[in-house]
């Protein structure tokens, strides 16, 4: 096969979403206040659909399982990556998410580290990012206690940032903040705290994980050490946010295209594309398919290399994982 795989996005309602995936993105979505965009999917969660070729109208989660030489015939049992567009039109949960050995033996899935590209931040918008505690017993006190204002670390954010989110980290998006999510593809979260809201479905409290949260939670909090580089070649420019060994499980890149380039898989097998902004063009075995703002591929590891033209802006990312 020499043709990407084109996809298409499930949207899911969120106590804390909007309409922005609509006005923004231009997305046909469902009534109600929608937080996720689940771009790019193979989650039980997130059916999604080829919408293009030999495969069109096939569930991508069963693509991966019967074609894995499309993949590099990979060994791992799921796809291991998630690519979101999250809309925080009111403040989400401030959360945590396990690692791969908690997560299989609690959740029966992956565990959750992921990444954030800010694509639009309100002036005054700031991420939960980490926590101020010491140590164990001071953090289990602090979370017994509700002593929030002293716990959660709030960061000022902007457009065009990224933050990298390990499993094990305290994080929250607050109000007026899009981004572009890229994750190991898992569903499994644990709130710590939810400023006492109520579902409007249930007319209850939403359920918190505090154990769960206590016992995943990494103490002291750690910023990791990004070596965040770019590069210049022509007009275009590329930056790599993230790569194994920072991030093991994938590598997230940013490319601002503006003249044609001849690109190729860089670390991994296959390639994720979600164009954030203009149009243009991808071109694979001689044949032209459009791109335009929203639109979410993946190049399949039987097309070695590709080129991009028009006016581009990009979040591409590999799996770090065989």
């Amino acid at each position: 096969m020499s043709e990407p795989l084109f996809l298409k996005p499930v949207f899911h309602e969120k106590l804390w979403g909007g309409r922005k995936l609509e006005t923004e993105f231009g997305y046909n979505i469902p009534d109600g206040t929608i937080g996720e965009c689940w771009a790019i999917s193979g989650h039980p969660h997130g059916k999604e659909q080829v919408v293009n070729g030999e495969f069109a109208g096939q569930i991508f989660a069963d693509l991966w399982n019967d074609h894995k030489e499309l993949f590099g015939n990979p060994k791992g049992k799921v796809f291991p990556l998630l690519t979101k567009i999250l809309d925080a039109n009111a403040s989400l949960s401030v959360q945590v998410h396990p690692d791969n050995e908690y997560a299989e033996k609690h959740e029966h899935e992956l565990g959750k580290t992921e990444c954030w590209y800010i694509i639009d931040a309100e002036p005054g918008s700031y991420l939960i990012y980490g926590h101020n505690a010491k140590n164990k017993a001071e953090l289990d006190q602090m979370i017994e206690s509700g002593d929030w204002d002293h716990l959660l670390r709030k960061v000022p954010v902007k457009k065009g940032e990224f933050y990298y989110v390990p499993s094990g980290t305290v994080h929250a998006l607050n109000k007026g903040i899009m981004v572009l999510e890229t994750q190991q593809s898992s569903d499994t979260t644990y709130r710590l705290y939810d400023y006492d809201r109520v579902d409007k479905t249930t007319g209850k409290k939403r359920d918190l994980h505090i154990k769960q949260s206590e016992d995943t939670i990494t103490v002291p909090h750690k910023d990791p050490k990004l070596d965040i580089q770019s590069k210049e070649v022509g007009k275009n420019k590329f930056t790599t946010f993230v790569q194994p060994p920072i991030s093991p499980f994938f590598s997230v890149y940013h490319w601002e295209i503006k003249e044609p380039v001849q690109l190729h898989h860089q670390i991994g097998k296959y390639t994720l594309i979600s164009v954030l902004n203009g149009e243009g063009k991808i071109t694979a075995d001689g044949k032209d398919y459009d791109l335009k703002k929203g639109t979410h591929l993946i190049v399949p590891a039987t097309i070695k290399e590709w080129t991009l033209s028009g006016d581009l802006d990009i979040i591409a990312s590999e799996s770090g994982e065989d």
